[in-house]
């Protein structure tokens, strides 16, 4: 077994930090090096312990969480960061993601969900809760029916390709060089992309292809 994974929780509400670090603490392979109610306390101990991922609650009674996320992104892009949130709008959570948060967990939810997120994480994927997801989802396109799956499974093998080159952030031009087809074709595939995905817009299939790479929740 090698070095155990460091964790920082901040997290102002006491019997939830608690049950948090005895949560993590059971993982052999994670080990709680310190907790924080205020961003103060958690700058401090960013310094001394150095940890590898940041569970963060935004909703500190005397600080500013979304201030202490956007400085580790800026200051200490190395540090992975999971945010708690008590917020279900999938507004709060596109912020987060946009700021640099790798993950997003509603606190009400089984706090072994956490275990999953930073299992995720440090397997370099994002993780955003499920019903946030599906409301991110909603806000780009039309949702496929109940049971029968992913709307991406509808694509065939080429729009798939293209699909993942997209959410790896290739330009048409660059996708059409590496398939060896013309930008027209790549534009005509992207169009038909659009439409099975029920997409509006380009930058919907963006965000989307991104989600879709980064989640595996589809």
């Amino acid at each position: 077994m090698g070095i155990a994974r460091k964790i920082l929780i901040v997290e102002d509400h006491p019997i939830f930090r608690m049950g948090m670090c005895e949560l993590i603490d059971q993982e052999k392979d994670l080990v709680v090096c310190g907790s924080a109610e205020d961003v103060p306390t958690a700058r401090d101990l960013i310094k001394s312990e150095k940890p590898e991922l940041v569970i963060l609650d935004l909703s500190l009674k005397n600080s500013n969480g979304m201030e202490l996320l956007k400085e580790l992104n800026k200051y200490h892009k190395e540090i992975f960061v999971l945010v708690l949130s008590m917020h279900e709008e999938s507004l709060h959570a596109e912020r987060c993601l946009l700021a640099g948060a790798k993950g997003y967990v509603m606190k009400h939810e089984a706090i072994e969900s956490v275990i999953k997120a930073i299992r995720k994480i440090f397997a370099g994927k994002k993780y955003i809760s499920q019903r946030i997801m599906e409301s991110l989802l909603n806000k780009m396109g039309d949702q496929p029916p109940q049971g029968q799956g992913s709307c991406v499974q509808n694509l065939t093998d080429r729009e798939l390709e293209i699909f993942q080159l997209i959410g790896k952030g290739f330009s048409s031009g660059q996708i059409a060089s590496q398939l060896n087809l013309s930008v027209k074709t790549i534009g005509a595939h992207r169009e038909r992309i659009k439409g099975r995905l029920g997409l509006k817009t380009s930058g919907e299939m963006v965000r989307y292809a991104v989600l879709w790479l980064e989640t595996d929740l589809f």
